[in-house]
């Protein structure tokens, strides 16, 4: 495979039988070497960051905080306008080092960069936005309003499954918003990483700015730990599975630190008897085979009407039948691999799940044999018939496997959508002006995404996004997630020559 988009973002290309790859500056002399799921080949490797040299990543940034935070935020938001220009000039080669090391496909790894260049376009706009409220004071010659600061280094850790937009959703803003941010990108793909870091610290010297604005470590759940125990570090914000949360979420609620937390979907489309079955087929089968179903938004399971069961199942299994698998940098292939071999051994126990707890496959899954799957990532999408209330349904699985279950009426429908411990994202297809409304009301989806008429997957950056329940809270992105960046302060002047006290109280000396 032609790999010259890696020395493109400044990444070495592979040596066969060496650790190579971009390493970081103190070379700790362990390694993550990055197998890519296409072809099971060796991209590159990079040093685990170790604890003397996170303290030293720590220390760049508190420095870089102190001349960071004094520019004023239009000014802030110039730099990120740059790195978009800079995004701009490499998406090609970084949408392409996003598809190789994480397997989804080209398309879907360009439209990943479109998605920094777009919150990068945001933050700009952003900061010359960063508004706090006047108040009405009860106390005559006295004036009230709040503002907002920044809170100093933001940890962000991120997933595999978006190795690089997840992080700018976090990053962008906050710098705008005057923090300095740390990563630590999942070791899964962490040449992704790499290439983003690479990008950004030529904007940083071009402008004479510290490096330590956006620092980049490496390494397992134990550097995360690094950076969720760190009393120096008041917000994390980390994308990946329940039980990861759990744990971090424990630890930096311990030392009073705050968290954005983006967790498990378990996600959910109502198809209903109006639905135009058209769109019901796009939006269900790209939200459940895009990116071979390793979207935290995948669509999971499909909730069909009665009435229209037959024709919505004819409709997916002729769809699937069409699905084109194999070489993600394919533009001509729908769906790429699973990450890695524990992902597929995944898959194959839930696919023995189903069979034990009373499922029957519409459309079978396994592996794909063959030379052009040789890396042995490659699977199956497939279509369950199950029990809504089967313990499988109730769990995530990362892999391309749509549940299909049956409903009566639409309170049973949203029951059924609502009775999973995840909250992330559903929709509802229908044509019924009452049933939309219904599904966005207070008795409808519980999830922090609801959509009529479109999928689950997929999310503007131009809205607040997270979910609920297990999915952990918070939010990123667009809307008023910036402030999760920040720490609110109230403020009272006073310009009387009297010091007149709140609630009428007199306090004569």
């Amino acid at each position: 495979m032609n790999q010259t988009f890696l020395s493109q973002l400044g990444l070495q290309a592979k040596n066969h039988g060496t650790s190579t790859g971009q390493q970081s500056s103190a070379d700790s002399g362990q390694y993550i070497d990055s197998y890519s799921p296409v072809d099971g080949q060796l991209i590159g490797s990079v040093s685990v960051t170790s604890a003397a040299e996170y303290q030293n990543v720590v220390a760049k940034a508190q420095a870089a905080y102190l001349e960071w935070r004094q520019m004023p935020a239009p000014k802030r938001g110039e730099i990120v306008r740059q790195y978009g220009e800079a995004l701009r000039a490499h998406k090609d080669a970084l949408g392409r080092l996003v598809s190789y090391e994480m397997g989804k496909s080209l398309q879907e790894g360009w439209g990943e960069v479109q998605e920094m260049i777009d919150i990068c376009d945001f933050a700009v706009g952003l900061s010359r936005q960063l508004y706090g409220l006047s108040m009405h004071s009860e106390r005559p010659a006295h004036r009230m309003y709040e503002q907002w600061h920044p809170l100093g280094i933001v940890g962000i850790i991120s997933a595999f499954n978006f190795p690089v937009a997840v992080w700018s959703w976090n990053s962008m803003l906050a710098l705008v918003c005057g923090d300095v941010c740390i990563w630590k990108p999942s070791e899964k793909t962490p040449l992704c990483g790499v290439a983003c870091q690479n990008i950004f610290q030529e904007v940083l010297r071009s402008n004479q700015l510290p490096e330590g604005i956006s620092c980049l470590i490496n390494g397992d759940y134990k550097v995360g730990e690094y950076l969720s125990k760190d009393e120096r570090v008041p917000l994390i914000s980390a994308t990946g599975s329940t039980r990861m949360g759990r744990i971090v979420g424990a630890a930096v609620a311990e030392r009073f630190g705050r968290s954005i937390l983006e967790l498990g979907g378990n996600n959910a489309i109502i198809v209903t008897p109006s639905s135009d079955l058209k769109v019901v087929l796009t939006g269900a089968v790209f939200g459940a085979v895009g990116t071979a179903g390793q979207r935290c938004t995948s669509t999971r399971r499909l909730i069909v009407h009665d009435s229209i069961y037959d024709a919505v199942k004819a409709g997916l299994t002729k769809a699937y039948g069409q699905l084109r698998i194999g070489d993600p940098l394919d533009t001509h292939m729908h769906v790429g691999p699973l990450i890695d071999q524990d992902a597929v051994n995944k898959y194959l126990d839930t696919l023995s799940k189903i069979e034990e707890q009373g499922g029957k496959m519409a459309v079978n899954g396994g592996v794909l044999q063959g030379e052009a799957y040789a890396s042995g990532c490659y699977v199956q999408p497939c279509i369950a018939e199950i029990a809504a209330d089967a313990a499988i349904v109730q769990h995530e699985t990362f892999a391309p496997i749509l549940y299909l279950l049956r409903y009566n009426t639409l309170e049973e429908a949203i029951a059924i959508q609502n009775g999973v411990p995840q909250g992330l994202s559903s929709a509802i297809m229908t044509n019924n002006l009452r049933e939309a409304e219904i599904f966005l009301s207070v008795a409808g989806s519980d999830c922090g995404i609801a959509n009529v008429n479109i999928g689950t997957s997929g999310a503007e950056i131009g809205g607040a996004f997270g979910g609920e329940k297990e999915t952990g809270g918070g939010r990123e992105s667009g809307s008023d997630a910036w402030k999760a960046y920040m720490r609110r302060q109230t403020n009272t002047i006073n310009y009387s020559t009297t010091v007149p006290l709140a609630q009428g109280i007199v306090f004569d000396l």
